[in-house]
């Protein structure tokens, strides 16, 4: 009898990011809701690298900076939605297109640079 019947030797039993998803939300919303501009632009960079990668991982896109790029076009959109509108929520407007810009910039980096040395072993 098979003590793992169904499962194969080839695929890893668990990804590594879920748990990230579950600590970039409330560190973003803690930085947003109390306008930390570190602690906001921290967590939405934990949260959206986090979901490109899960992205990635699973197969579901061929490049990471095309991930983080569109991921970073609806983190843009929200946080000029905060940041140039009538409420008061200007820092925390900026602190998500920081993020935005920050997220475009580590997938290029990762894709032109880190995918190369992976690729070459």
């Amino acid at each position: 009898m098979d003590e793992a019947p169904g499962l194969s030797d080839q695929y890893r039993t668990a990804s590594p990011w879920p748990v990230f998803i579950a600590l970039g939300i409330p560190i973003s919303e803690l930085g947003l809701l109390f306008g930390l501009f570190p602690l906001a632009v921290g967590g939405l960079l934990l949260f959206g690298g986090s979901v490109v990668g899960m992205l990635s991982e699973s197969g579901y896109v061929n490049s990471t900076m095309w991930a983080s790029v569109v991921f970073s076009v609806l983190l843009f959109a929200f946080g000029s939605a905060l940041a140039f509108t009538e409420v008061n929520l200007v820092v925390r407007g900026y602190a998500t297109i920081a993020a935005a810009a920050l997220l475009v910039v580590g997938g290029v980096v990762f894709e032109l640079f880190v995918r190369e040395q992976r690729d070459a072993f």
